[in-house]
């Protein structure tokens, strides 16, 4: 029974998972309702909720495995008919793993004349040494409104955890009718120079943005620049866009400052009070 074997064991290898989430909206009356929800692997929405009336359609977005690691491929797309409103988030931090092969996710968001969405995700943890390859495509159509925030942190400083190893790679395209209204790409590899340059990330680890339709008075634009950041914040007032950025040392702080201003741009732009999802508060 307790006889040494005659060969190795065969190393166990956790098998990689490609997962797909397909959903799609739309108005029938007074009330936003998902018509499309397909499903490969991995990933879900939980039952579509009306926190604030029927005319705003809230799911949340669930990756059961909680945490994508090395060959991992997630793949989103939402599309949001003519004049529905769509809010989309998630339960709580994506962790993308260290690994020794690249992992990636790929969201597509499409939104038709007089719809609205809303892509409101918590916060995405990088381990050092993953190695994480994300991009973004919207396609607004028409006078759609969109509001689009992300949260990335690098590393885990909590836990003593420097991003110095492995790599982060963003893509993010906005278009209106075709035509470009923003075009970023981002690459910042583990112990790059730019995570502390004062040109760069500045020794923050983490790095919000939130883009949002339409345009704003000198006013409004005063106002949020004096809502409190811990951390370095500002925005800006691009040609139909309003674009604000954020350093921080904690996911929180950054979160915070985007829901305050989201409270204030939201009724301001998207025509709506901002009422937040129940589940930021768990």
């Amino acid at each position: 029974m307790n006889a040494p074997l005659s060969a190795p064991l065969t190393p166990v290898f956790t098998p990689a998972w490609h997962a797909e989430l397909a959903l799609g909206y739309a108005r029938h009356g007074a009330t936003t309702r998902p018509v499309l929800r397909r499903h490969q692997g991995p990933l879900r929405v939980q039952k579509h909720l009306y926190g604030e009336g029927p005319e705003v359609c809230q799911h949340i977005i669930v990756h059961p495995p909680a945490g994508i690691a090395g060959g991992d491929s997630l793949q989103i797309s939402a599309q949001v008919a003519d004049n529905a409103w769509a809010q989309l988030t998630s339960p709580g931090a994506a962790k993308w793993y260290r690994a020794n092969c690249r992992a990636s996710q790929h969201v597509q968001l499409q939104v038709a004349p007089g719809a609205t969405l809303e892509w409101l995700p918590q916060e995405t943890i990088v381990y050092s040494a993953a190695q994480a390859e994300l991009s973004t495509q919207i396609e607004l159509s028409g006078d759609a409104q969109l509001c689009y925030w992300d949260i990335i942190a690098l590393g885990r400083p909590a836990a003593g955890e420097r991003f110095n190893q492995g790599y982060l790679s963003a893509a993010l395209d906005i278009r209106r009718d075709g035509q470009w209204l923003w075009h970023e790409r981002q690459r910042i590899h583990g112990d790059d120079r730019l995570l502390d340059s004062p040109i760069g990330l500045n020794g923050y680890p983490v790095l919000a943005t939130l883009i949002i339709t339409g345009e704003i008075d000198s006013e409004l634009l005063s106002a949020c620049r004096a809502l409190p950041c811990q951390g370095r914040g500002d925005l800006t007032q691009l040609p139909g866009l309003v674009v604000a950025r954020c350093l921080s040392h904690e996911a929180l702080h950054a979160r915070a400052w985007l829901i305050s201003l989201w409270q204030i741009l939201r009724p301001a732009l998207l025509g709506r009070t901002a009422v937040p999802p129940r589940i930021w508060n768990t």
